[in-house]
Parts: structure tokens; sequence; C-alpha cells
């Protein structure tokens, strides 16, 4: 969909749901791109509480974004504007007069604020939550473009999101420092990765750092299975193992484990010492649980999400220049592109099961949970 660019004079910026590596650079791009362009930016405070509740921020929950305060900010981790992924405007709850919690859409609220700002378009920036509230958005008028973020890569219609190479770098290193430890005490070491209902860190992180078995959501594992490979590698002489392990992974016919929370997605984690426990009772070997949690969001960028970030702001700004409307910015290798808010929504991006990085996998001898 293409607007009406003349009248474009103020745009805002969001970054919503939980952080990544890359968003200051995205900041950095979006308000230097626009500037460059004549146009002023605001930054919403932590997603969009600094419009629902604006009382918290003696700015008013808008922060005005210039060369200046954007300056020295590519190589942050984090973002300066705050995120959350709590309070869904979509889908806010609320306890009514019974103590029952429901569940209202707060968007037509964003909607008045934004024009009481004089904000003519919003980038928001975010994951699958944060791209959903962006659609909604534009399908109430408001002119926005979307940049897919999220260390997961679990995000539709784009090769890669920024984080995501951060996470695995990390990731990887942490497998590195563990095979020494391992080695030298004889363990079985699980390690505990995020990536929501996606395998895309595990996978990477666990090929690139030499585990031995990898368990992803797209594979349901026989925890047999996993026991036979490492009662295998020390009947070869190696007395350790390396086993990777998503957040979401699950046994053949189990569930994810997971806690439900009120007003945001349902926390994952736990699956790592469940296979740990079970590993050392079938095995009888010490196994040891490492959990990487919220050290994957957290550090530096690499220079390949920064190049990505940078890229994607700029991208955004000059699809705004460009008339479009209600698209997200999207890595199609050598290129960005533009693809509907619609499409990117409505499915979640999994690990294909005939991919070349399955496929090298399982020629490297890396065990995925199964019998193949």
């Amino acid at each position: 969909m293409t607007m009406d660019i003349s009248s474009i004079k103020k745009i805002a910026i969001s970054t919503g749901g939980g952080d990544a590596p890359g968003l200051n650079a995205v900041i950095k791009a979006v308000t230097v791109s626009a500037i460059q362009r004549g146009w002023e930016v605001l930054g919403i405070r932590d997603g969009y509480n600094g419009i629902m509740f604006p009382e918290m921020y003696p700015d008013g929950g808008f922060m005005r974004l210039t060369r200046e305060t954007v300056r020295g900010i590519t190589h942050l981790g984090g973002t300066i504007l705050g995120t959350t992924n709590r309070n869904n405007p979509l889908r806010f709850p609320i306890t009514n007069q019974q103590g029952i919690i429901e569940y209202i859409d707060r968007t037509d609220e964003i909607v008045r604020a934004l024009k009481l700002h004089s904000v003519d378009a919003l980038i928001s920036v975010g994951g699958d939550g944060s791209l959903e509230i962006a659609n909604a958005l534009h399908k109430k008028g408001i002119r926005v473009i979307g940049v897919p973020k999220t260390i997961d890569n679990d995000l539709d219609k784009t090769v890669i999101t920024f984080g995501f190479d951060t996470a695995i770098s990390f990731a990887t290193e942490c497998l590195d420092r563990l095979h020494t430890t391992a080695a030298s005490h004889g363990r079985v070491m699980v390690v505990e990765v995020m990536g929501r209902y996606a395998g895309w860190i595990a996978l990477h992180c666990g090929i690139a750092g030499s585990a031995d078995v990898v368990l992803i959501p797209e594979i349901p594992f026989d925890i047999q299975v996993v026991a036979k490979k490492i009662q295998e590698r020390d009947e070869q002489g190696h007395n350790f193992s390396i086993v990777v392990v998503s957040e979401a992974a699950h046994p053949i016919g189990g569930s994810i484990v997971a806690k439900p929370q009120t007003g945001r997605q349902e926390l994952l984690g736990g699956i790592g010492e469940l296979v740990a426990s079970e590993l050392e009772r079938l095995t009888g070997k010490e196994t040891r649980l490492v959990v990487l949690g919220h050290l994957l969001r957290g550090g530096s960028p690499t220079s390949f999400d920064r190049l990505v970030a940078l890229r994607f702001g700029a991208a955004a700004v000059r699809a705004l220049s460009e008339g479009m409307d209600g698209v997200m910015v999207a890595l199609d290798p050598p290129n960005v592109r533009y693809v509907p808010l619609e499409k990117v929504t409505s499915r979640t991006k999994k690990v294909p099961l005939d991919s070349d990085t399955i496929l090298t996998a399982r020629d490297l001898g890396i065990c995925l949970g199964d019998n193949k």
C-alpha cells in the first residue's frame, strides 16, 4: 500500500517485546535517516507503555531523538527507549469487579496519542507480537513500517532477524568453554538455550559448537536415543558429551515445559533440567545443567547484526519516503525488500526438517533425538 509522503513531518519509533542486540543500531539508523529528510523523530518509551502510562515518565512517555541522542549507540546492547513484553495493547489485562481477569483492546488509545503528538508515521521494531500490534494500528489508519527483531529468528518472510547472530555467537563460545570442563571431569553437560517454539538457536550453535546432541521443538525426542548416543561415545573412548536443548524441545508424546503468565506469553524453560536428570539416571554419568537464558539477549551486537540492524532502520525510513505503508522490511540477500505485515504475523518460521542445516547435523553424526 502506498501513501502521500508530502505530509510527513514527524515519525515515531517503538521497540517492543524481548530485547535483542542491534535495537540501538536500528534506532540510530531510523533517526539519522529521518533527520536527513527533514523529519522529526520521537521514541516511544517501553514499547507502548509510554503512551498507555504517560504519567510514569518525566518526558510524558515520548523521547525526542536527535543526532546527539543516538550518537555512539550502534555498539550498545539493549535499547535506549526501553522495551517490554507485558501490557499488550491488543489484549490488555484488567481485573473486573468480580476479580476475574479480562482482556481489552487499547489500540484506539495508541491511535489517539499518536495523532495528538502529530505523528505522521510509526516504525515498529519487534517480533511477532509487536508486529501484530503494528498491523492492527495500520488497519486503524496509522502509517506503519515494521522492522523484524528477535534473537529466535522465528519471524516469517525474512531470511534472518537481527539479534540472532549475536545470540548464536555467544552460545557457541559457551559451548567451546564447556567442552574443556566436560572433558576434564568426564561429564555430560546439558545446555538449555532460548528460541521460543523454533529450534534455530539450538541447531545453529549446536553445530557450530560441536555438540553431540541437539534437541529442537521441530523434532520430538526419545530420551533413550539420546542416552544411547552418550553410551556409544563412552564406548568409543569419549567420556564426555555436550547436549544442547532448545527451551521448547519436548519428548515424543510429551508437552512443552512452560508456565502460563497473565497478559503475556507463557514462560518457557525447564526442559533442560528434565533432560539432565533423565540422562544421569539412564547413563549413570555425572550430568550438569547450564541455562544460558537471558545471557543470549545481552551484550554488544556482532558486526553482522549491527549491519543488518542499520540496513533495516534505513530501509524503514526509505520505505516511508517511497510511499509505502503496512509493510515490514525483510532481508532477502543480497537486498532488503518489503512484505505486507499481514503475511508476517500469520505463522511462525520453524526449522525445515529437510533443510541443509538439519542434513549437515546428521552428516556430522549429531544426534537429534530421533532414530534417523
